[in-house]
């Protein structure tokens, strides 16, 4: 077994403990106040309210531990081996100072009492109040400030590198887009001048306009795939609006349906 995962089991098991010890001290103070077991036990669901705090603390602590685990260089204490030993077992730790200091106390539940209060303190000083104090010194020595200010430089220059290959990239594509429409343009010419007349037509045989247009896009698909389809369709209702100068009903966006993957935005909203 490897340091690291004796350390996750290590902070798993003082998390529980510290759990265990917060919900003994809740139940044992509301039986120092009187209340009965049923009114302790109908109130559990309360507590659920204070785990959630106790388990938000400890994630905190991982998030915390995994940050500073990714720049140790900037908190040398805090990411030194020994630390992180004693911040994983502070709660058993404090579980000891309670049972020592607690030797004179009468009875088995004083004794359990003074280890719970022992625990529970310790671990809040250290986890909630220590640590986070030794982290914001750590922060502002020189050494971390230069090593932070030079990671966030790193950060910064590999953000503005991957948004430069992006950029180059979205240019090659769009080169290429303007290459396949001027091979597809002596094509698409004709094809579009046809369908604006067959969409003009509204006294034609409709199923033969419909399969005369469906025969052009799948032609389209073939030469080129959705982005020629689009072409083709841009064109073509370009061309009408050009001859004619009124508006349409688009039916090419209808009957194109189903070629490729072609979806008509008008039967998709019927669909919904």
């Amino acid at each position: 077994m490897t340091g690291k995962r004796l350390l996750k089991l290590v902070h798993a098991g003082s998390t529980a403990w510290f759990v265990l010890c917060a919900g003994f001290l809740l139940t044992l103070a509301m039986r120092q106040a009187g209340a009965a077991w049923w009114l302790i036990f109908s109130l559990s669901g309360y507590s659920l309210v204070l785990i959630f705090v106790l388990v938000s603390i400890y994630l905190l602590a991982v998030y915390r531990g995994a940050r500073r685990h990714e720049t140790e260089d900037e908190y040398p204490l805090t990411s030194y081996p020994c630390y992180k030993v004693f911040y994983d077992i502070c709660p058993f730790l404090g579980a000891t100072a309670g049972l020592i200091s607690g030797y004179d106390v009468a009875g088995l539940m004083g004794h359990v009492n003074m280890i719970a209060f022992g625990s529970l303190g310790t671990t809040f000083l250290v986890w909630i109040i220590l640590d986070p104090a030794i982290a914001f010194i750590e922060m502002y020595l020189p050494k971390s400030r230069r090593l932070r200010k030079l990671r966030l430089a790193r950060i910064k220059a590999e953000k503005r590198q991957r948004q430069m290959e992006s950029e180059t990239l979205l240019a090659e594509l769009y080169e290429k887009e303007l290459q396949s429409y001027e091979k597809w343009q002596p094509i698409l010419e004709p094809m579009a001048e046809k369908l604006a007349r067959i969409v003009a037509d509204g006294q034609g045989d409709f199923c033969k306009r419909e399969k005369e247009t469906a025969q052009m896009g799948a032609e389209a698909w073939r030469l080129g795939g959705i982005a020629c389809m689009r072409r083709l369709h841009e064109m073509a209702m370009a061309d009408f609006v050009k001859r004619s100068g009124e508006k349409i009903v688009d039916y090419i966006t209808i009957w194109w349906d189903g070629i490729g993957t072609w979806r008509s935005p008008a039967l998709i909203e019927i669909l919904r």
